[in-house]
This record gives structure tokens, C-alpha cells and sequence, in this order.
């Protein structure tokens, strides 16, 4: 009887020694590097994990070709330790790559294969059609930061796309944020030719007035960049009136808010000129008609409004004037907007196309 245990604890033993053993897990197996600069070293990581019983050894790691150099860690890995393997890929090419990484370990008979890939270019990649607008090496999706048609207590978010057209990693940070204004970059680092994005969240608690809220935010385009009108993002918020408490007479009354037009053109300027058009505003409504905040946002624009406060029925001019000799430092869309306390248009845009005459050859 006393053999018989004997045998079935041996067994036993040999059995859990036979089903404790290394396992390796990695974060990742495949690796997109996007585009990789010539003649610039990329470094590849791959973190692993042992999820096994016993130490994990890896004792060699290969590479598909002449190009790429592995390192990894070569002391035994303890079961729930964790390890990396880094390859160094040296371009020789122009032109699309794939790469296989081969790694040997007590972990499987056979070599466990990764791999990376990606473009290897001259230069960086031209994002100017999803990314038309370039701060340094920087390149954004839109130039200004506009918060449109926004009540009392709404958060919302404005995603700003940002590429890293630079030959080094780069953290998206925005500097000089009123205190109304949060943001936040994902991931917080890019690598080269790589893209990402910048979340603004606006609190409307925190702005102070109702109406048009203007201010400037700054990309930072290294680490310890300045203020400057190269690196400056306009900020805009219109924060709209609060009707929730308007009487039924009110309601059933309001003022109502009509124009000539809500959008001009101005073709064919001369360098020095000045030109200017006329909107008429006039209230078809019951009640008076309010034009509680205006704002231009183009220094480009030069405004005349007759009237704030218009009776039931009666109108006024609005004259709009282009200053041709400063179209070329506008940023964002030269327009007008209007907060007015017209329930169904609080909120009105004028918008102002102008462009030069083209120079003769």
C-alpha cells in the first residue's frame, strides 16, 4: 500500500512539474511606426509579461535583416515579472518596410515572431490637406477655437487635430488657457509623422458674461516655447441669453430679427483699398428687438451700427468696410456675430469673403 502512495505522489509531482512552466505575453506583436525619416534611427519597444509558473529566459532575439539591432533583457523573468525587447531600425531605403523580430525563449519550442512596419521618407509627411494650418513643424486642423450657440452649464468639447510633421517625439501642450478653458492631449506625446489630437473643453460656468467671450490660447512648439502671434489660436465663445424665463406674453410676442443678407463678398481688391457694403436689420417681430453684444473678429473688418434697440417694424443699417492692407495677417474667417434676444436667432453670423486682385504678369 505504502508503493502504491508512493507512485501516485511521484506522479503527482511530475504532473505539476510538467504543467508549471514560462509563459510569455506580449503588449503588443504587431508595431506601426508610420513614417520614419531617412537616415533616422527609430526605436521599436515591445513590453512582455511572464504569465507563467517558472522564470522566463529569453536567450536570443533575431532580426530579419542587417537594418535592425535587438536588445532584450537576459536575466531570467519571474512568473508575473516583466521584461522588453528594443530594436533599433536604421533605414537604408526610401519606400514602404516590414520587419519580422524573432524571439527564442523556454517559453514555446519554436521562435515566437513579431514585427513592425511603416514608410521610410526624405521627409515628413504632407498633411496640408488634413491638416492645412502649420505652427513651426506643428500642423493643426483648424486655426481657431470656436464655441458656438453655447447655454449656461454646457461643456462642450472641441477636438483640434494635431500632426508632428518635426523629426522628434512632441508633447501637444496648450499655454495661456483662461481659466473658462481645460485641455487636454492624446496621447500626451507624438512621434514623428505621427498625429493626435488636443480635447478644449469649455466650462460656461466659468465664463464672465453672457454674450461674446474673445480670448488667445498658444501651441507650444518645443519644450519651453513662447507667446507670439506665430504660435497664437483665437479663442471665440458665444454664450446665449437664458429665455427659461420669459412670461407667456413674452413668449407669444417676441422680436424677430431679419437682414439684407448674412453674407458678403468682396472680390478683386487693391492692396491699399477700402470697400464697403451696407446690411439692412430690421425687426418683424411684436416686442423690441435687442442687439445685446457684437463682435468683429477680423482686424481686416471695420463695423458701423446705427441702432441697438429696434421697434416692432423698424430697421436700421449695419455697414461693413474692408481694410484690403490687413487681409494678410487675418486669421480664422473675417465675420460679425451678433447676440441678440430674438429666441429663435440669439445667435447671428455675418460672413465676409474678400480676397485680392491678382497681381498681373
Amino acid at each position: 500500500m505504502k508503493r502504491i502512495y508512493t507512485l501516485l505522489f511521484l506522479c503527482v509531482v511530475a504532473c505539476m512539474s510538467l504543467w508549471a512552466q514560462p509563459k510569455i505575453s506580449f503588449d503588443m506583436t504587431t508595431k506601426d511606426l508610420g513614417y520614419v525619416l531617412w537616415r533616422t534611427p527609430a526605436t521599436v519597444t515591445y513590453q512582455f509579461t511572464n504569465t507563467g509558473d517558472k522564470p522566463l529566459v529569453i536567450s536570443n532575439v533575431t532580426t530579419s535583416c542587417g537594418c535592425a539591432k535587438a536588445q532584450w533583457t537576459e536575466e531570467p523573468v519571474p512568473a508575473g515579472g516583466k521584461g522588453k525587447i528594443t530594436v533599433v531600425f536604421d533605414a537604408e531605403a526610401i519606400g514602404h518596410f516590414y520587419k519580422d523580430v524573432g524571439v527564442y525563449c523556454n517559453a514555446a519550442s519554436l521562435p515566437i515572431y513579431l514585427d513592425f512596419n511603416g514608410e521610410v521618407t526624405a521627409d515628413a509627411k504632407n498633411y496640408s490637406f488634413t491638416h492645412p494650418y502649420a505652427i513651426g513643424a506643428i500642423r493643426l486642423n483648424q486655426e481657431e477655437l470656436d464655441f458656438k450657440s453655447v447655454n449656461k452649464g454646457d461643456r462642450p468639447v472641441i477636438e483640434l487635430l494635431v500632426a508632428n510633421t518635426s523629426n522628434k517625439a512632441y508633447s501637444p501642450v496648450l499655454m495661456h488657457l483662461p481659466p473658462y478653458l481645460e485641455a487636454k492631449a492624446v496621447p500626451e506625446k507624438l512621434g514623428r509623422g505621427k498625429t493626435g489630437k488636443i480635447l478644449v473643453t469649455l466650462d460656461s460656468e466659468k465664463l464672465p458674461k453672457l454674450g461674446i467671450t474673445r480670448a488667445s490660447v498658444y501651441l507650444s512648439r518645443f519644450p519651453g516655447d513662447k507667446v507670439g502671434s506665430e504660435n497664437e489660436i483665437p479663442v471665440s465663445v458665444a454664450l446665449l441669453p437664458d429665455f427659461s424665463k420669459l412670461t407667456e406674453q413674452q413668449k407669444n410676442n417676441p422680436p424677430q430679427i431679419t437682414l439684407s443678407a448674412k453674407e458678403l463678398e468682396f472680390v478683386d481688391l487693391k492692396p491699399n483699398q477700402k470697400k464697403s457694403q451696407t446690411i439692412v436689420i430690421l425687426n418683424t417681430g411684436r416686442s423690441d428687438l435687442n442687439i445685446q453684444d457684437m463682435q468683429v473678429f477680423s482686424m481686416a473688418l471695420a463695423v458701423k451700427l446705427k441702432k441697438r434697440v429696434l421697434k416692432p417694424g423698424e430697421s436700421t443699417k449695419m455697414k461693413i468696410t474692408v481694410l484690403a492692407q490687413n487681409l494678410h495677417r487675418v486669421k480664422g474667417t473675417p465675420r460679425v456675430l451678433m447676440i441678440t434676444d430674438d429666441p429663435n436667432q440669439p445667435m447671428i453670423t455675418i460672413r465676409v469673403k474678400a480676397r485680392l486682385k491678382s497681381s498681373e504678369k
